[in-house]
């Protein structure tokens, strides 16, 4: 019986170099909601049928970002690579704007925090629509498994 989610998500902690304690907040809370709720189907046939859950680790290498996917007991069933070029420019402008959200909370007025939220919003929005394109014909994902995806493959990307 296919049951096209994921039940375990692992980071390549080799790959994170830095991080504060915003940044990991958000890595906790986008593996918890992904977990929780979460489609993805990868499109490769298997001999034996199997259709998930799906134990998953995100690595970038090489400026990829590779997604090992594995059954329920951990026995390995693929590797999906993928540049990484378009999002480049996402992801910057989704730290910048981190940034700028985080300061908010600390020293800005309700309505402020609101404007730089909604914008935040709309990239990482716009970085799940492109993650689905990516995705096409490899693997199904609905858009907020795809929004959670995009917030891990930005924690793989911080440099300090």
């Amino acid at each position: 019986m296919a049951d096209p989610r994921i039940i375990d998500v692992e980071l390549d902690e080799r790959t994170i170099i830095w991080r504060n304690a915003d940044v990991e907040q958000e890595r906790r809370i986008a593996i918890f909601d992904l977990i929780e709720g979460n489609h993805f189907q990868p499109h490769r046939d298997h001999e034996d049928g199997y259709a998930g859950p799906y134990r998953i680790k995100l690595r970038v290498e090489e400026g990829r970002l590779a997604i090992d996917i594995f059954r329920d007991d951990s026995t390995p069933l693929e590797s999906l690579i993928l540049a990484l070029g378009r999002f480049r420019r996402p992801i910057r402008e989704y730290f910048a704007i981190c940034d700028s959200y985080y300061q908010a909370i600390r020293q800005s007025t309700a309505q402020q925090i609101e404007t730089i939220d909604m914008a935040r919003r709309a990239i990482h929005n716009d970085a799940a629509e492109m993650l689905m394109e990516r995705l096409d014909g490899k693997i199904t994902v609905d858009f907020v498994t795809a929004r959670r995806l995009f917030t891990l493959i930005c924690v793989l990307h911080i440099k300090g």
